[in-house]
């Protein structure tokens, strides 16, 4: 991997802007209008999902590690930046970027166990799968993503800060979960792996799924933590001496104020970096808006619009 994620390709060509991001996408459409019309798809946040899941699916079969999935996921968003979907059979181009990502993450899987894994696991929708067309897409996506391979990711800056913030393991397992969740989102294309990073930590943090005001309770928080961080370093010495103040309180009260000290912590650590607080919001706001899209997400309904397309077009046959 570059040792440098500022001089990487991947910040150079392939951070967007949202603007950006709509106009690349608005521009496939149009050169494929009729296509458009023709056959529509769910929501990409929907399509997004259903390609984690089958990702998912294939690389447990394969038994890929996270890291590869997680570059398979970026490649496929990289791809269809370029390529209209309804131009590809989208289980060709899964099975692809993960065997295309297995190898750039040094743990290469046999071309002949992911078509033989993917032909088993679609059996109808992958007809087109051979050891033939599965080179023939990867050079293809290769070509698209102009040979940029190295892709950085949020993990190592996440275990880095992981002692540093005093995290549990159920708040690193959460933030862990949520840096895993942002790729069926758009953030991998418009902020860097540390600002992600950094804002699973917070969302691990002040997420309390049983809130009664749910995602507007969980995001009111979010927004106070990184507002607190924007305004003024916190007294740090406050929660120490209320720590050792409190030796009657109760373990509930015990874990809320340490629970409380550690936001207290990470705002400090915003407030003296030069971190984009603002980035951060806007990745809080997605996230939590893509929760809430999930909760919509019907399998059933998404497999079958794919699936529509991928047979009208013959995109199943060899």
């Amino acid at each position: 991997m570059a040792a440098n994620y500022w001089e990487s390709t991947q910040r150079r060509h392939w951070q967007f802007s949202k603007d950006e991001l709509a106009q690349l996408r608005e521009k496939l459409e149009e050169s494929e209008q009729s296509l458009v019309q023709m056959f529509p798809l769910p929501q990409l946040r929907h399509l997004s999902i259903y390609f984690n899941q089958q990702l998912g699916r294939l690389g447990k079969r394969l038994g890929v590690r996270q890291q590869a999935l997680a570059t398979a996921q970026i490649y496929l968003k990289r791809f269809y930046c370029k390529i209209e979907i309804r131009r590809t059979n989208p289980y060709l181009v899964i099975a692809t970027a993960l065997y295309l990502a297995c190898k750039m993450e040094e743990c290469p899987q046999h071309i002949r166990l992911v078509v033989s894994e993917a032909r088993s696991l679609w059996p109808v929708d992958s007809l087109t799968l051979d050891i033939s067309r599965l080179g023939e897409c990867e050079f293809f996506m290769i070509s698209e993503m102009q040979s940029h391979l190295i892709i950085h990711q949020p993990y190592r800056t996440l275990t880095s800060l992981q002692s540093d913030f005093f995290l549990s393991n159920d708040e690193a397992n959460l933030a862990l979960s949520i840096v895993n969740d942002h790729y069926m989102t758009d953030l991998p294309l418009l902020y860097p792996p540390h600002i992600i990073a950094l804002t699973a930590i917070l969302l691990a943090l002040v997420l309390r799924p049983n809130n009664p005001g749910g995602a507007a309770t969980n995001m009111a928080a979010a927004t106070a933590a990184l507002a607190q961080a924007q305004a003024q370093p916190p007294a740090r010495a406050s929660s120490s001496n209320n720590s050792q103040n409190n030796h009657g309180t109760s373990d509930k009260d015990r874990q809320q104020e340490a629970r409380v000290s550690k936001v207290q912590r990470f705002a400090a650590f915003l407030t003296e970096s030069v971190v984009d607080i603002e980035g951060m919001v806007d990745c809080t706001q997605e996230l939590i808006s893509f929760y809430e899209c999930h909760e919509q997400y019907n399998d059933k309904i998404t497999r079958e619009q794919i699936n529509r397309f991928v047979k009208a077009r013959g995109l199943d046959k060899p």
